[in-house]
């Protein structure tokens, strides 16, 4: 059960209170003792050149004092709702029902936007059919890497690795017919299995060419829960946890059928590395699947675009911010 703290953009009306319009997106953001990634993630928000916008910040059980001050001191700049923790998934899930927009856009606390994010993504979701649920940016990497990564939309290869940013600009009805994020995914990839999720309700994405999303990646020093995907090497059962909740796109057959259909010149996962690769994890036991896929992720994550073909597969573009 939230509750909501501080009322501010897009919080709640005063009793007597003229009624404001909706903002044109609600940017719904996740945090669990992130209080010191608040004041750039706030000076990013206000940098923006679309300004119809509201803010909602999910504290997802944060004990850190820091960031108990950091979200008490937003009172007229963000909504803050209070939950115990229950994981990035079910926060996002938290915020999003609370959103007043149409549009809502994922932000990890943890990540920041560039000045031109809103105003090159909320307009062309806008101006798009309704079939298209997505907008998204290529992003750049700060932190412990830096670099630029392109991301695109492909059905095909979106089942072995997340071509999508977790920094989606989405339709609300979009998120409804995903069935939300998965609150059971706790561990990681939850923003994977919702892109596969979308996908499957017949949701396309449009991406911007633009590295506009700042992806942080943490260090040794302050690991987040991609870090401990690769140092736990949790790989193997986390995507036999995905492929075992969308099993009709793991048949044969059908990860045909999504090859044949996705051949517009936007895939970069060949047919037989998809099908060795699901065909491996299958008869491996998930220690030595582990090994295989900490070898390919040795390989930076950056320009993953000049990269040959399929050497993203499984990479760690799923982003967990809690």
């Amino acid at each position: 059960m939230t509750e909501a703290i501080t009322a501010a953009v897009g919080g709640q009306e005063r009793a007597g209170a003229p009624t404001k319009p909706s903002p044109a997106v609600s940017i719904v953001v996740p945090c669990f003792n992130g209080g010191h990634f608040l004041d750039g993630l706030m000076a990013s928000l206000a940098r923006q050149t679309f300004r119809d916008f509201e803010i909602v910040i999910v504290d997802d059980g944060s004990g850190d004092p820091q960031t108990l001050r950091k979200l008490l001191a937003l009172d007229g700049q963000a909504t803050v709702i209070r939950q115990m923790n229950r994981g990035p998934a079910a926060a996002r899930n938290a915020g999003i029902r609370r959103a007043k927009a149409e549009l809502v856009f994922a932000l990890d606390c943890d990540d920041t936007i560039e000045p031109d994010f809103l105003a090159e993504t909320v307009p062309l979701l806008r101006a798009s059919p309704p079939d298209v649920g997505m907008a998204f940016t290529d992003l750049r990497l700060t932190g412990a890497e830096t670099g630029l990564v392109s991301r695109y939309f492909n059905r095909f290869d979106l089942l072995f690795t997340n071509t999508l940013s977790s920094g989606l600009v989405m339709r609300r009805d979009a998120w409804l017919a995903a069935g939300g994020y998965d609150e059971a995914m706790r561990s990681g990839y939850e923003d994977w299995d919702f892109s596969l999720r979308l996908a499957r309700a017949g949701y396309r994405g449009l991406r911007v060419a633009k590295p506009l999303y700042v992806y942080h990646i943490a260090d040794d020093a302050a690991p987040s829960r991609s870090t401990e995907i690769d140092t736990k090497r949790l790989y193997g059962g986390l995507w036999r946890h995905i492929r075992e909740r969308h099993a009709e796109s793991y048949t044969m057959a059908a990860m045909m059928r999504l090859w044949k259909a996705s051949r517009d010149g936007s895939g970069r996962v060949p047919l037989w590395k998809g099908l060795a690769a699901c065909a491996l994890a299958r008869v491996l036991p998930d220690a030595a699947f582990n090994v295989l896929i900490a070898r390919l992720h040795r390989r930076p994550r950056a320009d993953a675009a000049r990269m040959p073909a399929g050497l993203s597969v499984f990479g760690t573009a799923a982003h967990n911010s809690n």
